[in-house]
């Protein structure tokens, strides 16, 4: 049994783990409260950021390296595509920008938007931020002008990836997409393993609500 520690950045964790049909349990964590009085949650990851996972002897931290870890362990699946198949240069690049290009950068126009004092919420660093987001997009638009997913014409990990940072983007960091990206979330979120990592995580589920 996998405990995933929070959502958030967790719930590409737990949409991955329902597309493999694996069992896990969902530990929430309050960042809002404050992990300093989260003992159990700090002696798993003492950084204090979320997801974090357990799986027997196994601590992991950062949901990209989670993903690759469970596909790796306890694959083979589809969602990662063999390095010999022509879709898994896309795959590796999308993988990892949805984090490094696309969710790491709209992080910091969110932190701005909605926690900093207003003086402090169009600050330069925010601003450059959402350039850097802005510039790695048109690399998802590029490419799904091409195929239905960002690894050509099957659903991958590499779209749980993406998906969640453009989630995040269009609801906490105030950017508007183009139709070719509303069409592929669309796509992405009719999935079963969408729907049901939607019902575990259930603050994730009211927060989205919520920004609509």
């Amino acid at each position: 049994m996998i405990t995933v520690f929070g959502e958030g950045r967790g719930f590409r964790v737990i949409w991955l783990l329902e597309e493999m049909g694996l069992a896990y349990r969902l530990r929430p964590v309050n960042l809002l409260a404050g992990v300093e009085k989260d003992a159990e949650f700090l002696a798993i990851n003492p950084a204090g950021f979320i997801p974090a996972i357990q799986d027997g002897d196994v601590t992991m931290v950062e949901s990209i390296a989670i993903m690759e870890y469970v596909m790796a362990r306890y694959g083979p699946t589809p969602l990662a595509p063999s390095p010999h198949d022509p879709v898994f240069p896309a795959y590796q690049q999308f993988l990892h920008l949805g984090e490094a290009g696309l969710a790491a950068s709209i992080y910091f126009v969110v932190g701005a938007r909605n926690f900093a004092p207003e003086y402090e919420r169009q600050n330069w660093s925010a601003g450059q931020a959402l350039s850097v987001f802005e510039s790695r997009l048109t690399l998802v638009t590029r490419q799904l002008a091409r195929t239905s997913y960002l690894a050509g014409e099957t659903f991958t990990a590499a779209d749980i990836s993406v998906t969640y940072a453009l989630e995040l983007a269009i609801t906490s960091g105030g950017v508007t997409l183009s139709e070719v990206e509303h069409s592929y979330m669309a796509r992405t979120r009719a999935r079963e393993g969408y729907k049901r990592a939607m019902e575990t995580c259930q603050s994730r589920k009211a927060w989205l609500a919520k920004a609509v």
